[in-house]
């Protein structure tokens, strides 16, 4: 289970000491994928990062439908 999904749209606005349960899951989402995720749990939007030519890692990147089931299963979601 997701303690806490961060779904963020520009890092720059972003904090991610905020980031500190094991639980928690990251996805960069729209610009925020031009900054690859190096930390574990953390993950970019699939689609987003394609639209943008962002080359990325196999398993680091969620798709729009596995984003949805997080957030499904999330305790807590907040949008960045």
């Amino acid at each position: 289970m997701v303690n806490t999904l961060w779904l963020v749209r520009k890092l720059g606005d972003f904090s991610s000491d905020l980031v500190n349960e094991e639980r928690d899951v990251v996805v960069l989402l729209q610009d925020a994928v031009l900054r690859f995720p190096t930390k574990k749990g953390w993950f970019l939007c699939k689609e987003d990062a394609q639209a943008r030519g962002v080359k990325f890692p196999e398993g680091s990147a969620k798709s729009y439908e596995e984003i949805a089931e997080l957030i499904i299963q999330a305790k807590k979601v907040v949008v960045w």
